[in-house]
């Protein structure tokens, strides 16, 4: 089974990190700690892919309120929790990957939301052929 963990640090959350300014970087002794703890997820097999983002100060949101996209340039004042980065893995169960972002060397204030990736066979067969009929339409 597939998961994404969302890394939602507590320096991005309620607006602090439009305090982070242009030359923000993490702190080298956690993010060394957080390169360890991503080579035991690659070591053991279950790592798909993973990166880190820039604050919300420095990125940009669609919003599509009246149907029409509106571009708003960050920080967002009305975000309160802002993923900072994201972990894809590959686990036999939700318990394990509840047991993974247990594990991570994660800072006071920090939250790590974990969310199942669907599969193509948690639709529906007929979704599942539709889907399959449009990638090959001749076929």
């Amino acid at each position: 089974m597939r998961f994404m963990m969302f890394m939602i640090p507590a320096i991005y959350q309620g607006g602090n990190d439009a305090k982070l300014g242009e030359s923000f970087a993490p702190d080298p002794e956690m993010m060394a700690r957080m390169m360890e703890f991503n080579k035991e997820l690659a070591d053991s097999g279950a790592l798909i892919s993973l990166d880190g983002l820039h604050p919300r100060s420095k990125g940009a949101r669609v919003s599509f309120k009246t149907g029409t996209p509106a571009v708003t340039d960050g920080p967002y004042v009305e975000t309160k929790e802002v993923v900072g980065g994201y972990w894809i893995i590959n686990v036999a169960s939700k318990a394990d990957a509840i047991g993974v972002a247990c594990r991570c060397p994660a800072q006071e204030g920090d939250v790590i939301e974990i969310r199942q990736i669907f599969e193509m066979s948690d639709f529906p067969p007929e979704a599942q052929a539709k889907y399959i009929r449009s990638l090959h339409p001749g076929a």
